[in-house]
């Protein structure tokens, strides 16, 4: 698909971040779109970013959707291919992040992260691929990250999610190049983008005295590694779309881990131990005055 003009795209997360500078990328080629987030006002505000900013005539729809439910992703697929006739690339963005060891992880928050970055990309795919096929020319975006390449210590959860995206959407792409149907899959892995997703994480209690020294230090100092903006992430991620990549990183934090974990692919977690611990608090140790006296 070298060209988005007079397509339509469909994307998750729409309301912020790497989902709302996609929108407005697309929009400005001349591509219709389906937007969906659970942040109804961050919706509206993509929309009318859209509205002021885009030249070309383009349609606009917007859903206020939770990607983790199975019933509603069908309904809002079917619900798109009504409303624009057609769907032909669909970007499967929308995701969390959690902080917790294995250990003190609850069950809850990890079904929250399962239901969201996994099984939103599963119903995501799934829900709209009939319809990309009926297209005659479809591709399927699903983002992972960086830390689907590479794990780190308190994000498990994370890991969990972003390695099974990873694998999912390689396999599907060898299916629909056996196929021969019309329709792709990028996987994307980005590094630290400028988003929400901060704000928008939890992080367990367990996390402080053990990798971090408090909640709100550690949300500064996530912060802190974000060093690619949306805009430039979205630029990314539809030259990948343009060229039929199979993978698309993104920043050159991700490069770095990529090329870590390929030369040390099980020793690169004795480097990442090293540098856990040296980042981690240092246990306090207590000073007691002594009386001089009190020795005679």
């Amino acid at each position: 698909m070298k060209s988005f003009n007079g397509r339509v795209a469909a994307i998750t997360g729409a309301a912020s971040g790497m989902g709302r500078a996609l929108a407005l990328a697309l929009a400005r080629d001349g591509c219709h779109l389906a937007l969906a987030d659970k942040n109804s006002q961050g919706l509206e505000q993509t929309l009318e970013l859209i509205r002021t900013s885009t030249l070309s005539p383009v349609t606009v729809t917007t859903q206020v959707l939770d990607v983790s439910d199975r019933q509603a992703m069908q309904q809002w697929a079917a619900r798109c291919a009504a409303e624009h006739g057609q769907i032909n690339l669909v970007f499967n963005n929308a995701g969390v992040a959690l902080s917790s060891t294995v250990e003190g992880v609850d069950y809850a928050d990890l079904e929250w992260i399962v239901g969201i970055n996994f099984w939103g990309v599963v119903h995501g795919t799934k829900a709209f691929l009939p319809y990309l096929k009926a297209s005659g020319e479809g591709h399927i975006v699903n983002t992972s990250s960086v830390f689907g390449l590479f794990a780190q210590p308190g994000m498990s959860g994370y890991n969990a999610t972003k390695f099974a995206v990873r694998g999912f959407t390689e396999a599907l792409r060898q299916e629909l190049d056996l196929q021969r149907c019309g329709v792709s899959a990028t996987c994307v892995h980005p590094g630290g983008i400028r988003t929400d997703i901060c704000r928008s994480s939890r992080i367990d209690a367990n996390m402080t005295g053990f990798l971090i020294h408090s909640e709100q230090q550690a949300r500064a100092d996530f912060e802190k590694l974000f060093i690619t903006d949306a805009d430039q992430a979205a630029k990314v991620i539809l030259q990948g779309v343009r060229k039929n990549k199979r993978r698309v990183l993104i920043g050159r934090d991700a490069y770095f881990l990529d090329l870590l974990a390929r030369c040390l692919p099980s020793a690169y977690q004795a480097l990442v131990v090293f540098a856990s611990k040296r980042m981690a608090p240092k246990p306090r140790t207590q000073v007691f005055e002594t009386n001089d006296q009190s020795r005679l």
